[in-house]
């Protein structure tokens, strides 16, 4: 707004300096300097509609704040680690200890049954549900149509239809274009009588509450087709009331399934993936203070990975990950390391990243974007 705003007094300056004679030399032709004005114009007036959407999102979120037990800063740090614990999943080399919940669901996927299912992947965060969701998801060209998307705990119903509908339609582009106008009775009935006649695959990511499945459960239609519908959700409650019996819970990995994970991580460019014997008492140490959580072994096995291999450089990032288990209990397990992962990043990057926090929740946005706000932020 203040570019446009300068933009402005710079053209209507430059009117004040040419004066009449410059009109009267040139003649009556519609002098450029106005159709810069009406590009202004024009210009404003998408700045004016974008900051009624933002005020829109605020409103929501604002209410958010206010209805809970915690400050608006408190409640804005929490956001951010949140949002920082969602961004992270687990690849499929680090997939390891679900075997048996991931045959358990591949074969739910292939059964027999018309009906349309549900099953709920429980877990507290960091035990990989979304790993596992997304390596079977790869069946998904067994399937008519897919789509996977993410529910947030301040979603907008709309704006879930709205993805659901472009992800299942991303081959047409048609379809794309028309969901971005559509309102949310469009949205509903045209969701409703897409998947009708189609055997369809569809992921919802994170689900909070049991109303949040219910409000888009109603819409995801009851064909005779096979369709299938996976939850991940870290509440027991959601996962009971959604998949009528079908819950596969997430465990923590045992102690050598642990083990293994965080040598081939933290080693992962030594050819047999061991770990010398004078780092083997501190590496054991770190990982009992994991917990058995993959998210939180890949995390510091990454870490350590490129840090120095010598006792005094592991020995001062234990005594980190002890000093943030004592003394910052607001943090879970997950969001210890991922503040141990920052502390550890070079000092140029931290800002881009702390930058990244002030998006909403699920937010996209592309990478030649962020860089320049970046720099326009002098980070």
């Amino acid at each position: 707004m203040e570019d446009k705003v300068d933009e402005y007094l710079y053209l209507v300056g430059q009117e004040h300096d040419i004066g009449c004679c410059f009109y009267l030399k040139k003649g009556f032709h519609k002098p450029r300097s106005l159709v810069s004005l009406n590009r202004i114009a024009f210009k404003v007036k998408q700045i004016e509609k974008d900051l009624t959407h933002l005020s829109e999102k605020k409103n929501r979120w604002v209410t958010q704040i206010n209805n809970g037990d915690t400050n608006n800063s408190n409640y804005i740090v929490r956001r951010a680690q949140d949002q920082a614990n969602m961004a992270h999943s687990l690849d499929d080399e680090d997939l390891v200890g679900v075997d048996e919940n991931r045959g358990k669901l591949e074969k739910w996927l292939a059964d027999d049954d018309l009906g349309r299912s549900v099953i709920a992947l429980l877990g507290m965060g960091g035990l990989g549900k979304t790993a596992l969701a997304a390596n079977v998801y790869k069946e998904r060209e067994k399937f008519q149509c897919h789509a996977w998307v993410s529910i947030s705990q301040t979603y907008s119903r709309e704006d879930v239809l709205r993805n659901i509908i472009k992800e299942l339609m991303k081959d047409k582009v048609s379809g794309l274009s028309y969901a971005a106008a559509m309102d949310i009775t469009c949205l509903e009935e045209t969701l409703k009588r897409f998947l009708g006649q189609q055997k369809y695959l569809i992921v919802l990511y994170d689900v909070w509450t049991p109303e949040s499945f219910d409000d888009l459960s109603r819409v995801l239609t009851h064909n005779e087709k096979g369709s299938r519908l996976i939850i991940t959700t870290r509440e027991a409650r959601v996962a009971a009331h959604a998949s009528q019996g079908h819950v596969l819970t997430m465990e923590a990995l045992l102690a050598d399934k642990a083990w293994d994970l965080f040598c081939n991580k933290a080693f992962s460019r030594d050819t047999d993936h061991e770990c010398p014997m004078e780092l083997k008492p501190l590496s054991e140490e770190i990982v009992r203070k994991c917990k058995g959580l993959p998210l939180v072994i890949v995390l510091v096995g990454s870490l350590l990975r490129v840090r120095e291999k010598t006792v005094e450089e592991w020995r001062r990032i234990n005594v980190h990950m002890s000093w943030e288990l004592i003394n910052n209990s607001s943090l879970s397990d997950i969001r210890n390391v991922l503040y141990l992962s920052f502390i550890y990043l070079p000092t140029r990057l931290k800002g881009c990243f702390l930058y990244c926090s002030l998006f909403p929740e699920d937010y996209l946005f592309k990478r030649k974007q962020l860089v320049r706000l970046c720099i326009a932020e002098g980070l």
